[in-house]
């Protein structure tokens, strides 16, 4: 992943495509800000999931940015929030359809023997780690809610 995100950049820099140079740059900060962080507490450099991870939480950054944007009728700023954002999920795998996720959800749950919402924490944490950057987790939980009510 790390490989990926040198080349894209290297390729943006020759192509003086400004946007993609500045936002490879900001993955690749955030990616080194916590390799920084697992290293003064004595983990493991940051692995192909954690970035997975970090490209999302950043995609959630920029939407919410967007709509502030939107918002406040600065139309130009949140255009600029949506072009990072295709951006960063050219990096992330194919996100999953709802349908898919519906029926990895209830996969989860029957594979785990979740009874009620007290093991929707468990469902959800198997998700994550069997599903990083793949599906939308806030839908995601939602659909476990409703299946363990």
């Amino acid at each position: 992943m790390r490989d990926k995100l040198s080349e894209a950049l290297k390729t943006a820099m020759k192509a003086k495509d400004n946007r993609r140079v500045s936002t490879v740059r900001l993955i690749q900060t955030a990616i080194k800000d916590r390799d920084i962080a697992n290293r003064g507490l004595g983990k493991d450099p940051v692995s192909d999931d954690d970035i997975l991870q970090i490209l999302q939480k950043m995609v959630k950054q920029r939407e919410e940015s967007a709509k502030i944007y939107e918002d406040a009728g600065r139309a130009e700023l949140a255009a600029q929030e949506r072009e990072e954002i295709d951006i960063i999920k050219g990096f992330m795998p194919e996100q999953l359809s709802d349908a898919k996720v519906g029926e990895l959800v209830q996969a989860t749950i029957a594979e785990m023997g979740a009874q009620g919402l007290r093991d929707m924490g468990k469902v959800m944490a198997a998700l994550k780690e069997k599903y990083p950057g793949q599906m939308d987790f806030a839908k995601a939980s939602g659909v476990v809610k409703e299946l363990l009510k």
